[in-house]
């Protein structure tokens, strides 16, 4: 299958380009990228208008399969993913049973392959059922397909625990996605404050996630190891992770598209559906995110797509479990509030969404360029649209985005040379 992407706005930050050129495709590689190119082809797609990129690459996603499938299946899942421009995606183990053998990696992995919508690299878990007690055995689990560790939404307390993971885990060439979380500071609805007050609600402390991210630079810098942190939500956790970095400490981190979206007062509107862990937080907070995805602090946007059905955030503001759906308002979040008020640019925007997270993870994405794998999201900027309910794809329906109005919408999502998602309208 030969196909040519023609007239489009190619934005690729690995060579700082941004302009109009046409993609030639052949079967599963980009094989020529160039201005006004003639040849004959099986498919044209015309691009005037559209921006092209890598595919966007998930590091932190919730697919609930095993054990979850009434919320969300490997299948609707990629299906929801390739709909928001994603052509790499990676679910947290945090599935019933966990991924902490290889024989239930091997199948998500078998299931991932038979859908065959975009590629799908698991977590294994860090501790055995996410206990936080007994490690898994890290080399098995690399063998058997996992991509890197996390025991995502349960924290590893136990601080020796967590130091030995991360010196056996970098010594393997990979690392640990921290989910930071001080349990005994973090029960609670929504983040404490007024509006967790006039809700009467208790609130969960910043010092939860604050104090964690502390402990794991800490144990980087003095072990000379490479931490990750999952989801920082709050002006302390940047301005920590950018002073570690500044003194040359191995750590990098990840944020969601909410919490440069919305502050805690989304809670007010949209209830349960703004409740997630970490909560949203301040003002402060989320120009501090701005901030830091501006400055390089912040090295990868992920969506911490988390589905529930209906019934479960039905259970009230303090009972309903935590979490949003975020594949399909990804893009259109970021280009509302972060490029389109001039925060940062679409090269930049491809840098924490596509080529950041494939160097993260080691795998040769995230680049357009002649010879590499065709893995490409394109999208229109400039479509403005309400973000409705009944045109979720993905199975479950929880998110703030509901009668949202946003810009930026994907058009095609290109997988392996392959054309798995494609807009009607």
């Amino acid at each position: 299958m030969v196909t040519l992407l023609k007239n489009g706005n190619v934005v690729d930050y690995a060579s700082n380009t941004n302009e109009v050129l046409d993609i030639l495709i052949n079967n599963d590689k980009i094989t020529k990228i160039a201005k006004n190119i003639d040849v004959k082809v099986d498919k044209v797609i015309d691009c005037t208008g559209y921006i092209v990129v890598p595919g966007f690459i998930d590091i932190h996603c919730h697919l609930r399969e095993p054990g979850g499938e009434e919320k969300e299946t490997i299948e609707t899942g990629s299906k929801s993913a390739v709909a928001g421009g994603f052509t790499t995606i990676c679910p947290m183990p945090n599935t019933n049973p966990t991924p902490d053998s290889a024989i239930v990696l091997e199948k998500i992995l078998k299931r991932a392959k038979e859908v065959n919508l975009c590629n799908i690299l698991p977590f294994s878990s860090v501790t055995k059922g996410e206990k936080g007690k007994e490690l898994v055995n890290f080399k098995e689990q690399l063998e058997a397909g996992a991509v890197a560790f996390s025991d995502d939404g349960m924290p590893v307390e136990n601080a020796a625990i967590i130091r030995d993971a991360m010196i056996e885990v970098n010594k393997l060439g990979t690392f640990i996605s921290e989910h930071c979380e001080e349990k005994s500071l973090s029960s609670g609805a929504i983040n404490a404050g007024k509006i967790a007050d006039r809700l009467n609600v208790k609130g969960v402390l910043p010092e939860a996630e604050e104090i964690m991210v502390a402990r794991d630079i800490v144990i980087a810098e003095t072990n000379k190891l490479h931490a990750h942190i999952c989801h920082i939500s709050t002006k302390t956790s940047v301005d920590m992770i950018r002073s570690a970095k500044a003194r040359g400490v191995n750590v990098t981190c990840e944020t969601c598209p909410h919490y440069y979206s919305f502050t805690e007062k989304e809670v007010l509107e949209s209830g349960v559906n703004a409740k997630m862990n970490p909560p949203l937080r301040q003002e402060k907070d989320r120009l501090a995110i701005i901030e830091g995805i501006k400055d390089g602090t912040i090295d990868c946007i992920i969506t911490d797509h988390a589905p529930h059905t209906e019934e479960d955030k039905l259970k009230g503001l303090a009972n309903a479990p935590n979490g949003i759906i975020g594949f399909e308002t990804a893009l259109a979040a970021t280009v509302t509030n972060l490029v389109e008020p001039g925060y940062i640019s679409y090269i930049d925007m491809v840098k924490v969404m596509s080529y950041n997270p494939s160097k993260l993870l080691g795998i040769d994405r995230g680049i357009l360029e002649e010879g590499k794998i065709a893995d490409i999201t394109i999208f229109d900027p400039n479509r403005e649209y309400i973000f409705k309910k009944e045109k979720i794809i993905s199975k479950s329906k929880n998110t703030p985005w509901i009668n949202k109005k946003l810009k930026g919408q994907v058009r095609y999502t290109i997988v392996s040379g392959k054309i798995v998602y494609e807009r009607e309208n």
